[in-house]
């Protein structure tokens, strides 16, 4: 117990020291001051945002604990859901601006769209952009996940890819759009001004689906079906499978069940069951079921078919991409798949019925790609321009149309600006006196454009490993004529995946059981039209996480004691 001396100062203790009470700040941590506070909102409001949590959760007390230790300020309290969803619209707004000015420097974009229905059976349309700016650095992000009412007609599609493109000011600049091969969206691009580039991997994919379609591996696929459903739909058979893969020194892993529309699946659950067979077939043993293990000869036939459908799987990662250049690798994958698929004196009847269906299948598929495109995407890609992808026969047409690229462009950047007064500008005569003179200029033009296309083909090709935008960036001044193009093909995407993981993330955020539909929100609009934006936010947030409101029906239940 600490004492003070009667007979010295009540400020004074035994050692010569001063007695202070301990203050709150010091019991508290310190205050953390305003402009921390702000930072600290806005990291907040960006971690909701980009991780999908629920702006609820900064009502959460082991939330507030963990930043009242990091701040060491025992009195901070997390910012208010309205201040939040204010922060996260303003955060989207300057980030908006930040990619609407990069846009508007890009000299062209290309754009991927899909449409998707959320589980809650609302349709949204997609739309992602890729350019490469002036360092020749690849950009892709989204462009909208908006909510459509119209039924997926062509003219609708395309009017919504029109109406994205005028939102964020690149009509003028689209190159081409990249979407799946349904009947819609083909017909949608028929309407559209810009290039349709169809997504080659879904075609690969629905390759794959035809090959499989009545072939021999029908059986085995089944059989495999039925071993990973039982133990997906049984606890205590996966429990025993677990033991089981300890037991044989394998790792712990659940089985995977193939879905037909996930890429690659019947593939994952080929290795799946091949990885576990052990484990599996010693479950089974002391099982009382119909369910059986293939057999040694279905289970060399899964080998087989793991051997075909494993480049299958290669090429559609390697197209998916969209952080590197993937539209110039689409004929040089093509055409290792073709390779691959050859059939051999080794390869039983089954296999090469499998080769052949695929091959025919492929080669169809790719003849309605456009094809054009892909072609100039792959002259214009150091790695691949000197094009043994594509028949020796059709290679000097390639290269006239990069030509034709180049004159265009001339062209282009020649074609004289109509006047606005009635006075005849200077232009205009001097193109009247060019037009009296002879050939010699045009020949001259001509000759210029081909040397231009003769020097970069004499460049050596770099490795496939090797980055062509990095090449581009180093050889623009040497190939300037080209570069501008090269800009515009090698940013277009191969697929449309891009979209596809776009519907990923937008499916943790918009799911059946959270938010609030369209008309639901329209409807409280309606009657509370006094409402500002701020107040209106912060009532749909309260009614849809709190009170659980999510569509127009459900207002008619809602309770003065749900607005408290």
């Amino acid at each position: 117990m600490h004492t003070v001396d009667a007979s010295k100062s009540l400020t004074q203790t035994n050692s010569g020291g001063r007695l202070r009470q301990t203050t709150l700040d010091a019991a508290c941590g310190r205050t953390i001051d305003k402009q921390k506070k702000d930072k600290l909102t806005n990291a907040i409001a960006k971690w909701v945002a980009t991780n999908c949590r629920p702006i609820s959760i900064v009502e959460d007390v082991g939330l507030k604990n963990v930043l009242r230790i990091a701040t060491n300020d025992g009195t901070y309290e997390p910012p208010p859901r309205r201040t939040i969803t204010r922060r996260i619209h303003e955060l989207y707004e300057k980030e908006r601006t930040i990619k609407a000015t990069a846009l508007q420097r890009a000299p062209t974009v290309a754009l991927t769209g899909d449409y998707w229905t959320s589980l809650g059976n609302h349709n949204y349309l997609g739309v992602t952009v890729h350019y490469i700016d002036e360092q020749w650095e690849l950009h892709s992000h989204a462009l909208t996940v908006m909510k459509t009412q119209e039924r997926h007609f062509a003219e609708t599609c395309a009017e919504h890819f029109i109406h994205v493109a005028q939102q964020w000011n690149v009509s003028n600049k689209v190159s081409t759009l990249s979407t799946d091969s349904a009947r819609n969206m083909i017909a949608a691009a028929r309407h559209l001004p810009f290039e349709h580039v169809p997504c080659v991997a879904h075609s690969l994919q629905r390759s794959v689906t035809v090959s499989l379609h009545n072939s021999a591996f029908d059986n085995v696929l089944a059989k495999c079906r039925k071993v990973v459903g039982h133990f997906k739909h049984s606890p205590a058979s996966a429990a025993e499978l677990e033991q089981k893969q300890i037991e044989h020194g394998q790792k712990e892993e659940s089985l995977i069940q193939d879905i037909p529309t996930r890429w690659n699946s019947t593939l994952d659950m080929i290795k799946s069951v091949r990885r576990n067979e052990q484990p599996l077939s010693d479950v089974l043993t002391t099982h009382n079921t119909k369910i059986t293990m293939p057999t040694t000869a279905e289970m060399d036939k899964l080998q087989r078919l793991e051997v075909l459908l494993e480049p299958c799987r290669y090429v559609t990662e390697l197209l998916g991409g969209e952080k590197y250049v993937s539209c110039s690798v689409v004929l040089p994958a093509l055409c290792h798949l073709f390779r691959v698929m050859e059939s051999s004196d080794d390869d039983p009847a089954y296999v090469v019925k499998f080769k052949s269906t695929f091959r025919t299948d492929l080669e169809t598929r790719k003849e309605n790609a456009n094809i054009a495109y892909l072609k100039i995407a792959t002259a214009l890609d150091p790695r691949f321009k000197d094009l043994k992808c594509i028949p020796r026969a059709e290679r000097g047409e390639v290269w006239a149309s990069v030509s034709n690229l180049l004159k265009e462009q001339r062209v282009v950047a020649e074609k004289p600006v109509e006047a606005t007064t009635s006075k005849p500008p200077k232009r205009k005569f001097a193109l009247l006196a060019a037009s009296s003179e002879s050939d010699s200029e045009h020949e001259e033009d001509e000759e210029e454009v081909e040397n231009s296309v003769r020097r970069y083909r004499a460049e050596p090709t770099i490795s496939t490993e090797a980055c062509p935008l990095q090449w581009w960036s180093k050889h623009t001044g040497s190939h300037s004529k080209l570069a501008s193009i090269a800009q515009k093909y090698l940013a277009t995407p191969a697929t449309s995946v891009p979209c596809e993981r776009l519907f990923s993330l937008a499916g943790h955020i918009v799911q059946k059981k959270r938010g609030m539909d369209a008309e639901c929100i329209q409807e409280i609009q309606r009657v509370l039209p006094e409402l500002d934006y701020e107040r209106l936010m912060g009532l749909i947030e309260h009614l849809s996480s709190a009170v659980g409101v999510t569509n127009k029906e459900d207002l008619a239940f809602i309770e003065r004691d749900d607005f408290q």
